[in-house]
């Protein structure tokens, strides 16, 4: 991703995403649910498209409210089919709710969704593999394949790749949370 490291800085939509939220850890169950929303919308789209609609997405979904995407019935599908705020796909909306749903049981399994990816996070003594997190993620989500999957995980510090091990931010991230797998596969 080191193209992204050059275009992103001073961008008016890149800029502030790549510099305080791209491969940052995150623990909020909404923020988490926005990203891995925002990750499947952005399949066949570029990720400019998807920041530009992004406050479209948030009033959409409720905020990404969990609980309130779950319970969405016909009258919300259709209202989300009919939001040009938003990317409207028939599968990424039912993924969209579909997945709430299982983040939603993920508190009773394992305290949350954040909790359920650092259940996760290691495989043995390693930390997860992409290819392992993409088999979970598919058994787990819809609409969740290698290239969704890979980058909702980069943008966490979960994978590496979100940044060159030079970048400014990269370095920023390195510091605060050096158990990160995105930082301890630099220093590896």
């Amino acid at each position: 991703m080191s193209g992204y490291c050059d275009i992103a800085p001073g961008h008016p939509l890149h800029g502030p995403y790549h510099d305080h939220e791209y491969g940052f850890p995150q623990h909020e169950e909404a923020v988490l649910f926005e990203r891995l929303l925002l990750e499947i919308n952005q399949a066949g789209l570029s990720w400019e498209t998807i920041l530009r609609k992004r406050e479209g997405f948030r009033r959409a979904y409720d905020g990404f409210d969990v609980d309130a995407v779950a319970a969405y019935g016909d009258t919300e599908r259709a209202r989300l089919l009919a939001d040009a705020g938003i990317i409207r796909n028939r599968l990424k909306v039912e993924a969209a709710i579909h997945n709430a749903g299982v983040i939603r049981g993920m508190r009773d399994s394992h305290g949350g969704f954040a909790a359920w990816l650092d259940a996760h996070a290691r495989d043995g003594d390693r930390h997860r593999d992409k290819a392992a997190w993409v088999k979970l993620f598919k058994r787990t989500f819809r609409f969740t394949g290698g290239e969704i999957t890979g980058e909702f995980l980069m943008s966490l510090g979960y994978l590496p790749g979100a940044h060159r091990h030079d970048c400014p931010t990269m370095q920023r991230i390195a510091r605060a949370h050096p158990q990160l797998p995105s930082v301890v596969a630099l220093a590896g």
